[in-house]
């Protein structure tokens, strides 16, 4: 659903000869930067992993060990950038709540997903207690599931493979802003193709991930450039994706 949503944006704003976000009419507004993830390892790997993606402003930290302040601690001496940290339901919500303090005084933003999706009565405490912000990421797959995350949750983190793709995190995004949530869009291990897309919904966000293609060993696309966090439109209508030629399937 996704692949089939995106395809028909991007075929009508390359028929347009515009990029979807200008259709939208969201050009010249604000944009954050993305972050670069850092995937649970060694700490000496996390740490090695850092050095080799230098000067972006923003990191998201993969949790969920017995060691996540130490990692962070460690991390922490080699940038002065901000700070996200993702526990991938790792941690119990006295666990987050403590854990909340100690990170926020190494400048971390906000804590992703620190509970199970099931844990309702955690995930209340932990909003009510935390002195950080608390993004929902597997609580919030649907468009259905951002009402559920109101009172629970501060924010909610969008994944448009999981939800449907452009469409479907439009009307998320509408949805959250009515209930008063911060919204974020997060990537998987995606191409430029589908990083493209997210680029389209970058105004209307407060914070991006936007990582994916500069993960992988090899690329399928052209289109939207993220560098060093800050993301460069392609001149292309539509979302700016465009296969690579030996990429390409003949008729």
């Amino acid at each position: 659903l996704c692949a089939v949503d995106q395809a028909a944006h991007d075929l009508c704003g390359k028929l347009l000869g515009q990029p979807l976000y200008q259709l939208w009419g969201l050009h010249g507004l604000p944009q954050p930067a993305s972050n670069f993830t850092l995937g649970i390892d060694a700490i000496d790997v996390m740490v090695d992993k850092l050095h080799e993606m230098p000067d972006w402003p923003i990191y998201k930290i993969k949790l969920g060990t017995d060691r996540d302040l130490d990692i962070v601690r460690e991390l922490r001496k080699y940038t002065t950038a901000v700070f996200r940290v993702d526990a991938n339901c790792g941690w119990s919500p006295d666990e987050t709540v403590r854990n909340s303090r100690a990170l926020a005084e190494l400048n971390v933003e906000f804590i992703e997903q620190p509970l199970r999706a099931d844990d309702v009565e955690g995930q209340t405490h932990v909003f009510e207690q935390s002195v950080l912000p608390v993004i929902a990421d597997e609580s919030c797959i649907l468009q259905a599931d951002v009402e559920r995350c109101a009172g629970r949750f501060h924010g909610i983190n969008i994944k448009l493979p999981k939800c449907g793709g452009l469409t479907a995190a439009r009307r998320m995004i509408e949805r959250a802003r009515e209930l008063e949530l911060r919204v974020m869009v997060g990537c998987m291990t995606e191409s430029t193709v589908g990083i493209s897309a997210i680029a389209q919904l970058l105004p209307l966000l407060d914070y991006v991930d936007m990582d994916g293609a500069a993960l992988l060993a090899e690329d399928i696309a052209s289109g939207v450039r993220v560098e060093r966090g800050i993301c460069h439109y392609s001149d292309a209508g539509g979302t700016g994706a465009q296969l690579l030629r030996d990429q390409r399937v003949p008729l």
